[in-house]
């Protein structure tokens, strides 16, 4: 298959070409420049690329997105390899992308993008490697953070060297962190790990925005986009009197849009990386949308009790299949248990584990400040110990 590599060539000054632009234009061997200075041009033949000239009638129309100008274009290709070099970055700069890409896939074209520098005197003065970012007490905005992470991608080999996949465990630890400040209680550390938070999302979209697929821009727009649709009740003429019929309509709008039709289940949806608490208990919440839940408390404290004593007839026939799934079904309903008492399961089992780390390194530090260490203690020294923990580090 024809290849058509699409490729942007920065804002128009040789030196702000990027070498991974320059490169892929020299794999391709031969291009049409698009609205490119002369300079820029000659700068290309030296560096051993062939610039054709005349191939497209009218550049501005082009770049525009006119369809009589890129289908003509197309239609001129006869099954050639072919560069196009477009000024700044194809993905903001170049209007027609999207329907030069729909006439080169009709017509049997495998098409790649390559992003150069945007054209914005911003993002080019960001883009040298020689020019310092602005000094820590300037304030950035968002576009700032955006040109910084493009140039992080640029310039720095780590950055480089990521993809989606790589970055997973990196989103997954700083979501903890988030989860770690809000319960702190602590706004200095809230609002930076929503930065580091924040850098992820930027980080993934600027690796799709390189691949042609979105950008940081695409997931505003459908963020928005998504809130607005499924809140009628706040954007629209609809009226709601109640959290649930909220819930309602909202389940009803996510069904109609095309993940939600893609899925074969209601439980579809919930992320299986989830905790396994938080995997239960949203499972449960939206079993309880369409009514399968307990009616009362009692209900639910009774399957526990259910639940645990088949447990302890697995444990009696010393079943190990058997004992992993009656306990399994027994944190099962635990979760359901906090549900049912207006709690978070995984909120609080994380307070437990805090309770429970305080405890702990209270009976140590005790210890050691009596010249001890807890393995050298009897049990009943240790239940000393632990009874005055939950007085002092409560």
């Amino acid at each position: 298959m024809a290849l058509v590599r699409i490729v942007g060539l920065g804002p128009g000054d040789p030196d702000l070409v990027t070498l991974g632009s320059l490169e892929a234009l020299r794999r391709v061997g031969r291009a049409v420049t698009l609205l490119a200075p002369p300079a820029l041009a000659l700068f290309l033949e030296a560096e051993g690329l062939t610039v054709l000239r005349g191939r497209i009638r009218d550049p501005a129309l082009f770049v525009r997105g006119s369809a009589e100008e890129i289908e003509h274009f197309v239609a001129g290709l006869d099954g050639e390899q072919l560069a196009v070099g477009v000024l700044g970055n194809p993905l903001s700069d170049f209007p027609g992308l999207p329907m030069l890409l729909r006439a080169l896939e009709r017509n049997g074209y495998e098409c790649d993008l390559v992003p150069g520098m945007p054209r914005a005197t911003l993002a080019a003065s960001l883009a040298m490697p020689l020019v310092d970012l602005p000094p820590a007490s300037e304030r950035h905005d968002w576009n700032a953070l955006v040109e910084v992470m493009a140039r992080l991608r640029r310039s720095c080999p780590w950055d480089r060297e990521q993809t989606h996949e790589s970055l997973i465990p990196y989103l997954i630890e700083e979501t903890y962190e988030v989860v770690d400040a809000i319960e702190s209680k602590h706004d200095g550390d809230l609002c930076e790990e929503l930065g580091d938070l924040l850098l992820q999302i930027v980080f993934h979209a600027q690796l799709a925005t390189e691949r042609g697929k979105f950008s940081i821009a695409d997931v505003v727009d459908a963020l928005a986009g998504k809130m607005i649709r499924r809140h009628p009740h706040v954007f629209g003429d609809q009226a709601v009197s109640s959290v649930a019929e909220v819930w309602q309509n909202w389940d009803q709008l996510k069904a109609l849009e095309p993940a939600g039709q893609r899925r074969q289940s209601r439980l579809d949806g919930i992320p299986k990386g989830l905790g396994a608490l938080q995997r239960a208990q949203k499972m449960q919440e939206k079993a309880a949308r369409v009514g399968f839940d307990w009616p009362d408390l009692e209900g639910v404290r009774a399957k526990l009790a259910e639940e645990i004593a088949e447990l302890e007839e697995a444990r009696r026939r010393e079943d190990k299949a058997a004992i992993r799934e009656e306990l399994g079904d027994v944190f099962f309903s635990f979760v359901n248990l906090s549900r049912a008492l207006g709690e978070d399961a995984e909120g609080v089992l994380r307070a437990a584990n805090e309770k429970f780390y305080r405890r702990f390194t209270y009976m140590e530090r005790r210890a050691e400040r009596d010249g001890r260490k807890l393995n050298d203690l009897s049990l009943d020294e240790l239940e000393e110990l632990w009874e005055l923990a939950k007085i002092q580090a409560a």
